[in-house]
């Protein structure tokens, strides 16, 4: 009977995926700009920028915002917010931590001040939305973190409290409280962040940037891979399929893809995500779960779900299962992964059983540049003249303006409240070359599904990775 059951919910959940397209749905947009001409030829600069994410995008645009008569190119192997940046949950969240719990273990004495820098930052954002007219759907609703098992409760009202001792603003929710923000038999309690996230649609804010940044001067050529770098001279040149580019000083920010920076590589992984978007919701539907404030939503397991609303009142789900692929390789063959949709389908109606025969109109993964202390960590090379910034670990929307900002003052070489942060001196520990790191991935993962069924239980593998300050997340 159970059997029978399982595959009957297994059956209506591939039904509500049988028409969706497989593609981001942020970038299956009609606005969508025309990409750039590719670089043909020499090009001399100020600065070179690589990399037309998020990170990438805001260096250039905040270089020419400190000095306007900087001369900036930036190049982007194939078009700007194409990859994570185009195919996130649109979570813009103000933490540089990936989470208080994440801040406390690792840096406690400095966490009062990552955290102000984190709110300035995440207000500098919604500023400049509003200074360049970035139409991103930007809105300030806060972030829930919920618990769906008892053992989470307690460290939700834990969280809670610190988060208020830090400054922050964000509240417990019981069981009824949080039901009356959005209504979900599988939600035992919550703590909202009422103010340190805010909700947008993650393409158009890469496109925006973009704008805004040929407003300013910057020279951006689109397919136009950076192959190669290496120093020339007082500055540093950079190899293309056509061309090259030799500039005074070059930042790095190509995340999930290998570092032009070879001694960067071994700190980084790709894992890829997954997420799912529905069709839009009518007014009775909305209505069944309420949702009135717009919240986004995670569960606080080790495998997790995020999902929010969009503007067209469409539901992302997204998440749960982080796949690392043997040698760390970046495909588009991997963007793809029917087995986890089902899985996620299967996930959201039993969230939302009130939703049953919602369907699926886009389904799309994509890679995310995990570290082993799940925050972005920073260098420069050649003597200085070339900077990176990597290693979001899936909270990149926020955190890579600050990680621009960091990645000029390492290059202007002026010491800033940024550069004098141990996390920015710091750097997170390497993943061990193949197969450990298969291998350790394997069993992190195995030990995190084992976890979440024993009430959050760690076992000793994890214990022991907590110990020495290395981990997996996405």
């Amino acid at each position: 009977m159970a059997g029978s059951a399982m595959n009957a919910t297994t059956h209506r959940a591939g039904r509500a995926l049988a028409d969706a397209n497989p593609a981001p749905y942020w970038l299956d947009d009609p606005d969508k700009p025309a990409p750039r001409p590719a670089l043909v030829g020499d090009e001399h600069c100020d600065l070179l920028v690589v990399g037309g994410g998020y990170t990438g995008l805001w260096t250039a645009l905040l270089a020419k915002e400190r000095d306007p008569g900087r001369d900036v190119v930036l190049v982007e192997a194939r078009e700007t917010g194409w990859a994570a940046s185009g195919r996130n949950g649109g979570f813009c969240a103000a933490s540089l931590t990936h989470g208080l719990a994440n801040g406390l273990a690792r840096w406690p004495g400095e966490l009062p001040t990552l955290e102000r820098l984190g709110r300035a930052n995440l207000d500098a954002i919604e500023t400049a939305v509003d200074r360049y007219a970035i139409d991103c759907a930007f809105e300030r609703t806060g972030e829930i973190d919920l618990a769906t098992a008892p053992h989470q409760i307690p460290e939700l009202r834990e969280a809670a409290d610190q988060s208020a001792e830090l400054g922050g603003d964000t509240v417990f929710l019981d069981r009824d409280q949080v039901r009356a923000e959005i209504d979900s038999p599988t939600f035992l309690a919550g703590a909202w962040d009422r103010t340190g996230v805010a909700m947008l649609n993650p393409a158009r804010l890469a496109w925006g940037l973009k704008r805004a940044c040929l407003d300013l001067g910057v020279r951006i050529h689109e397919h136009t891979r950076a192959e190669r770098l290496a120093p020339h001279g007082a500055g540093t040149e950079v190899r293309t399929p056509y061309g090259r580019v030799r500039a005074r000083q070059v930042a790095l920010g190509t995340n999930a893809f290998p570092s032009l920076v070879r001694r960067v590589r071994p700190y980084i992984v790709p894992v890829y995500d997954y997420a799912l978007m529905t069709e839009p919701l009518s007014a009775p539907q909305l209505a069944a779960i309420g949702w009135r404030n717009r919240q986004g939503l995670s569960d606080s397991a080790n495998h997790f779900h995020y999902f929010r609303l969009t503007a067209d009142h469409r539901i992302l789900w997204g998440g749960y299962d982080a796949v690392y692929h043997y040698g760390g390789r970046v495909a588009e063959d991997h963007n793809q992964r029917p087995e986890t949709y089902l899985k996620l389908a299967t996930h959201f109606f039993r969230c939302f059983p009130q939703l049953e025969g919602v369907r699926f109109t886009h389904t799309w993964g994509g890679a995310i540049d995990t570290c082993a202390r799940f925050s972005p960590f920073f260098g420069t090379a050649h003597r200085g003249r070339t900077a990176y910034a990597v290693g979001y670990t899936g909270l990149g929307v926020g955190a890579s303006r600050f990680g621009a900002d960091v990645m000029l003052d390492l290059l202007d070489g002026e010491p800033t409240e940024r550069t004098a942060t141990e996390m920015v001196r710091t750097k997170p520990l390497p993943f061990p070359p193949e197969p450990v790191r298969w291998a350790g991935i394997g069993l992190t993962q195995w030990s995190l599904t084992r976890a979440d069924a024993t009430d959050g239980r760690r076992n000793l593998w994890l214990r022991t990775l907590d110990r020495i300050g290395l981990g997996f997340d996405s």
